[in-house]
């Protein structure tokens, strides 16, 4: 962050890619050298599945979330792979209540 600006993510994938592989020493580096700056951002109205896609296309698994150009938080693959098995979840046993004759309408 610059001010309240987003200017870039560090993730282990960078330190891996950025100091690991090219032999380089963590107190030799800042961490804005190492930083991915190129982001790929969403915003909290943005669907679920739009994140996902957007998340394997670009093979990343971290996306901050802006409401205008302030970060209002950070969304893993994880937390939308939670979210979709929990609305799976949910229609199976919908769906398994309809099936047993427990459907109200």
């Amino acid at each position: 962050m610059e001010g309240d600006k987003l200017v870039g993510m560090f993730s282990e994938r960078d330190y891996t890619r950025k100091v690991v592989l090219r032999g380089k020493r963590s107190r030799e580096m800042k961490v804005a050298e190492i930083m991915s700056t190129d982001l790929k951002v969403v915003r909290p109205h943005e669907a679920v599945e739009a994140c996902l896609r957007l998340m394997t296309d670009k093979r990343i698994r971290h996306l901050p979330v802006l409401d205008g150009e302030k970060v209002v938080g950070i969304i893993s693959i994880g937390d939308l792979v939670k979210w979709v098995i929990s609305c799976q979840s949910a229609a199976i046993a919908h769906l398994e209540n309809y099936i047993s004759g427990g459907y109200t309408g």
